[in-house]
């Protein structure tokens, strides 16, 4: 379903980057983006098939280590920011282990990731920090509490958007 929405979403375009969560990331997608010459970067979920093992291990590695594997067309890397915890992007744009010269020598995949992703990220973010959500077993009221969240952070973007407006048209 991820994959038709993405693919649906971008129907039109050509030539640009999409930066994807990991609902949405698979080698699937990302093949069917290049066909129609889009590419992708994305943090992807581990349980993905796709995945060779030694990546999703994170045994014996060292804190700040990073594997790669690639494709053709697809670059995956695995790093580790803190012990026992495994971060996964999958990308189209990159081809190569490029490594940044930082003391956490964090991936340039990664931190291209970091530099686009936007929207659906920060709404995780700023809802997991301030949300209306309460424990229930009822689905409706799970449903509700999210679009109370969603309808606050946009309410928030929009009086942000406005207020900048304002001052720069006070400053002309």
């Amino acid at each position: 379903m991820g994959r038709r929405i993405v693919l649906d979403m971008m129907d039109g375009f050509q030539g640009h980057i999409v930066t994807c969560d990991n609902f949405f990331t698979s080698y699937a997608l990302g093949t069917e983006l290049l066909k129609k010459k889009i590419r992708m970067i994305g943090t992807i979920r581990k349980n993905k098939p796709e995945l060779p093992s030694a990546l999703t291990n994170t045994r014996g590695r060292a804190i700040y280590s990073s594997l790669f594997a690639f494709t053709e067309t697809h670059a995956i890397v695995s790093y580790l920011p803190k012990k026992s915890k495994n971060v996964l992007l999958m990308s189209t744009v990159h081809s190569d282990p490029a490594l940044s010269e930082r003391d956490d020598q964090k991936p340039q995949m990664i931190l291209s990731y970091n530099s686009t992703k936007g929207g659906v990220d920060n709404l995780d973010k700023i809802v997991a920090t301030y949300t209306c959500r309460r424990k229930t077993a009822c689905w409706p009221m799970a449903v509700f509490h999210n679009m109370v969240d969603v309808s606050a952070y946009n309410a928030f973007v929009i009086w942000r958007e406005l207020e900048e407006f304002l001052l720069w048209y006070q400053s002309t």
